[in-house]
């Protein structure tokens, strides 16, 4: 039951706070700021499109929905997120389909022997028998470890700023999303194997102190504090080839479609991960190389 949770669990987490590229733009606030999670804003003449960037799993204390994004939430018609948060179940099963390895083979016979007793290692700490994700393929591995850590220290995908903000649209918004599910899939499933491993292996480092990092970013996420937001997630994806296709060209894809999102009139709220509004090569920086102007609502 347990691994059906977290299979669940990382249906509705999707990508999580993710890395991003050091170097972005320090942003004052002005006078009369009040603190709270970032939110930005782009338009024209007849469209508003706001941009929010979210945790995917949250304590169930935080307070976050503050009188900023409430206005521009309920100002919007349409909420738009990565994929559709309406239907885990689908997720859960595509995530199981495509990340299971072929019948024969085995996770930890594809490492190195010194990877393979970090990992086992790993598992022990966490209390889970060694063999238990032998089928899983590096990639879904990795996910599935990045969680155990985080809902053991209390934070729950169920508490996430999506699944909170999907349960306020009701049924009185209109449901939009930038990817669907079996594009996030194939993010991951369609890396080289050596990819998939070397993400597994900074997966596996970095479960010691899974929770205290993930709790300082949700601090300075809730302080609305994008240069350390974005200093912290730096350190947490290092590799520049996974930074790329999990994060860089997935703003530019999603830029583009903001872009031509201005042309249809009204106003829209889109929630994507913190991780992809933060730091050089962050969809905002993606829509100024586009000549898109993008102002951060601070009141």
């Amino acid at each position: 039951m347990l691994f059906k949770r977290l299979i669940a669990s990382a249906a509705a987490l999707s990508l999580s706070l993710g890395g991003c590229v050091a170097g972005s733009r320090v942003e004052t606030p002005p006078r009369g700021a009040v603190p709270g999670p970032a939110l930005w804003q782009v338009s024209d003449k007849d469209t508003t499109i706001y941009l929010f960037g979210t945790v995917h799993a949250l304590p169930k204390d935080k307070n976050w929905f503050d009188s900023r994004i409430q206005r521009a939430f309920d100002a919007s018609t349409e909420l738009v997120t990565e994929v559709d948060i309406s239907d885990v179940g689908s997720s859960t099963q595509a995530l199981q389909a495509q990340g299971m390895l072929p019948e024969g083979q085995s996770l930890r016979d594809m490492m190195t022997p010194m990877d393979r007793e970090e990992y086992e290692m790993a598992l022990v700490s966490l209390g889970i028998p060694v063999e238990t994700l032998d089928r899983y393929e590096p990639w879904l591995a990795a996910m599935t470890l990045s969680l155990l850590p985080l809902l053991r220290a209390g934070y729950d995908t169920q508490s996430g700023v999506e699944m909170a903000l999907g349960e306020k649209a009701g049924a009185d918004k209109k449901r939009g999303a930038l990817e669907t599910i079996e594009q996030q899939i194939e993010l991951f499933d369609g890396m080289p194997v050596d990819a998939q491993l070397s993400f597994l292996d900074q997966t596996v480092e970095q479960i010691p102190k899974a929770s205290n990092t993930l709790d300082a970013m949700v601090a300075e996420w809730i302080e609305g504090d994008a240069t350390e937001l974005a200093r912290l997630m730096n350190s947490e994806l290092t590799d520049p080839v996974l930074r790329d296709r999990l994060l860089i060209q997935r703003n530019a894809n999603w830029a583009d479609w903001i872009k031509r999102r201005l042309d249809t009139p009204g106003t829209v709220f889109i929630a994507v991960g913190a991780g992809h509004l933060a730091g050089k090569g962050s969809v905002q920086d993606q829509l100024r190389q586009r000549h898109v102007k993008v102002k951060r609502v601070w009141q």
